[in-house]
């Protein structure tokens, strides 16, 4: 019964796959033929200080990412949880960001944050006329800060539904034994949320190093300022597109399969989630 899913994956995930893997051992400028160039560009991208700087961007994004993301869609699940209208009606309005596209959130955000026109032009608001997106400084964490605003209201779901199939009868047996919200939330809910924060963190981490889009039409595609902004992904997209050079642009494209391989399996693994034990035996 597996079979037709195992051949669609192989066919459309293992063989590009593979064809991405033989490219970074070829020289190609996109257009004209295939020459063997062996482990040449593996040897300049390994050895190229750009391509260890945007790694780091890389790591960076994801960390800050996930320290961000993570406390914001707890509270916002934990807030969303209990059943009500008020509460489904916030539940929609924070749900709307996920239905924009990430070019359009891009260039409203770009616009809402320049300087001289944006926000900060407000009445009361000229604080905030500073060059978020123009300050090597600030770049990174007000990209960090646009990515939170779209895919926070996801995760806040997951949390939701996690918290919602956590019995009743757990809450009142605690509640009988004396103890307060903040007990009960860290000792019922936050447990029973083992692997709905795996699979939050999994997926917030790999889809970390999926960012292009909004980084791509925020930094006016260039990475910039200077490189303040050249994730991992911008700089395959530049070293192939913008150079020509697609040989080195798929040896980082390997480098970002196997980055994202070893989260999951990582995040997996140390939590346990593969043993798939139930968290309610015995209720």
């Amino acid at each position: 019964m597996a079979l037709p899913a195992l051949l669609l994956f192989g066919l459309f995930g293992l063989v590009p796959l593979v064809g991405v893997l033989v490219l970074s051992l070829t020289g190609w400028d996109g257009l004209g033929s295939l020459r063997w160039a062996g482990f040449t560009n593996w040897s300049g991208v390994l050895t190229d200080g750009a391509t260890w700087q945007a790694l780091w961007l890389t790591v960076k994004v994801m960390a800050v990412s996930w320290l961000v993301q993570t406390p914001l869609a707890l509270a916002l699940g934990a807030f969303q949880a209990p059943r009500g209208r008020l509460r489904a009606f916030f539940a929609v309005v924070w749900f709307l960001p996920l239905l924009l596209s990430a070019v359009a959130i891009g260039l409203t955000w770009q616009a809402l944050l320049d300087p001289s026109f944006g926000i900060g032009a407000a009445a009361g608001l000229h604080w905030l006329a500073r060059p978020f997106l123009g300050s090597p400084e600030l770049a990174l964490y007000t990209v960090v800060f646009v990515i939170a605003w779209q895919f926070v209201p996801f995760h806040a779901l997951l949390y939701q539904a996690g918290m919602r199939q956590i019995p009743v009868a757990l809450y009142e047996a605690a509640a009988i034994d004396g103890a307060g919200p903040v007990t009960r939330f860290l000792r019922i809910t936050l447990p029973q949320l083992k692997y709905t924060f795996v699979t939050s963190s999994t997926l917030m981490l790999v889809g970390s190093l999926t960012y292009f889009d909004l980084i791509y039409v925020l930094s006016g595609g260039t990475g910039g300022p200077g490189t303040a902004t050249r994730v991992l992904l911008l700089a395959m997209y530049i070293t192939g597109f913008q150079a020509h050079d697609m040989g080195r642009a798929s040896a980082i494209a390997t480098i970002l399969v196997v980055l994202g391989l070893g989260l999951s399996l990582f995040t997996t693994r140390m939590s346990g989630f593969t043993r798939m034990d139930s968290q309610q035996e015995g209720l």
